[in-house]
């Protein structure tokens, strides 16, 4: 392995009750979750921006009981991604200034939904939405096949935008990708691989544990993004215990 190359191992959000007695000792608290997740982790997935717009305050709180080199990707808001409204931008980011203030914004993910299909207007809606958001580093997740080209990884490298590669069930409709990065950092998310729960309830879609043969697979696929940079390697929820322990 390449001695530059730095694997950053974290999950998307902390704050879950059934990790009680299983990642974070019985009796815990919500208020002390995250300072027990970043005794082991680096990074997380801050989710609650996809529901709610941020408000700089509450970034900063954030930011502040978290340790120093601690990182955080943020989810874009769902107007930008599902909704197809691109006028929330401007007060996305300044809500992130704490974060970029202090150097641990690692970005913003952008996660489509699969009914986001690649066409003439879908790719000058993701252009514009990228051009909107393009003062801090990016990442886009696809979850419909038909990205699944090249001119796609083209257009990502263009504007210097990290793909992700999502860890999927074997459903063809699905975005499914080899191991790829288009800027010095690949980002893989673990999700599923059961495809019988992929379009029920999102607590239900997550609930799956990898097996220590499918966690061994993927360190092999995650050494393969070979981008000379570092990968960012997220799980679910449901199997972010495994990763803990």
């Amino acid at each position: 392995m390449n001695p530059q190359r730095q694997f950053i191992v974290g999950t998307s959000g902390y704050s879950f009750d059934d990790w009680v007695g299983t990642f974070y000792p019985p009796g815990t608290q919500k208020r002390d979750m995250f300072a027990l997740y970043a005794q082991t982790f680096a990074c997380v997935e801050i989710n609650y921006t996809y529901y709610r717009l941020p408000t700089a305050r509450t970034i900063a709180a954030i930011d502040r009981k978290s340790p120093d080199g601690f990182l955080f990707w943020v989810k874009a808001n769902q107007e930008t991604t599902h909704k197809g409204n691109r006028t929330v931008a401007a007060e996305f980011l300044d809500a992130l200034a704490p974060m970029r203030e202090s150097g641990k914004l690692a970005g913003v993910l952008l996660q489509f939904p699969q009914s986001f299909h690649r066409t003439i207007a879908t790719r000058k809606y993701l252009a514009g939405a990228v051009a909107d958001l393009a003062a801090v580093p990016l990442a886009v997740e696809f979850r419909h096949c038909s990205w699944q080209s090249p001119e796609t990884l083209a257009g990502l490298r263009e504007r210097n935008v990290m793909l992700v590669v999502p860890d999927v069930p074997d459903i063809a409709s699905l975005f499914h990708c080899p191991p790829t990065a288009t800027t010095g950092t690949g980002y893989v998310r673990l999700h599923s691989r059961d495809a019988s729960k992929w379009y029920a309830s999102g607590a239900d879609r997550y609930d799956y544990e990898y097996s220590d043969e499918e966690l061994e697979q993927l360190k092999i696929f995650c050494s393969d993004c070979r981008s000379g940079g570092h990968e960012d390697l997220f799980d679910g929820p449901s199997g972010a215990c495994r990763f803990g322990l």
